[in-house]
């Protein structure tokens, strides 16, 4: 099974089905493709708790990069812009679905630690929200936002 098959949003859904989202966000972060194996265990040890795949709006989004138009923390010049960001938008717009984010809960927002060039290739397709895997640092902050969530859905 390649990469691309592997780490999808039924994937996603499976592993949180077994319990075992910590470990899926470790192997999806470190396989080739994200290349991040820092950031893999950075967000997995010690294991966190996690929620999803769930669809998220965009721009609830506290992104790490991005164009310089856009609220980010390190703005990048269009022009600097990995080109990859056109042909996420190109495979959106036939049909493709990408892996989820990898998103963290702090300070009562959404931080986007993987996927900044998947969001800029969905907001670029004209989409609004994006499936993502969401980790908080205890249970109870999972459940205060999932709460929160219910009120205001």
């Amino acid at each position: 099974m390649s990469d691309s098959e592997q780490f999808t949003v039924d994937s996603a859904r499976q592993a949180a089905e077994r319990d075992e989202l910590n470990d899926w966000v470790g192997r999806f972060l470190a396989s080739p493709g994200s290349d991040n194996p820092e950031l893999a265990y950075g967000l997995t040890h010690p294991p966190r708790t996690w929620i999803g795949p769930v669809r998220l709006p965009l721009d609830q989004l506290n992104r790490l990069a991005g164009p310089p138009d856009h609220p980010v923390l390190v703005p990048v010049d269009e022009d600097e812009w990995r080109d990859d960001v056109d042909d996420l938008e190109d495979k959106v717009d036939d049909g493709w679905e990408p892996p989820p984010t990898v998103v963290t809960f702090r300070d009562d927002e959404l931080h986007l630690e993987d996927g900044n060039h998947r969001v800029e290739g969905l907001r670029r397709a004209g989409e609004q929200e994006v499936w993502a895997v969401v980790s908080f640092e205890t249970p109870e902050e999972r459940d205060w936002f999932l709460a929160r969530a219910d009120q205001a859905g």
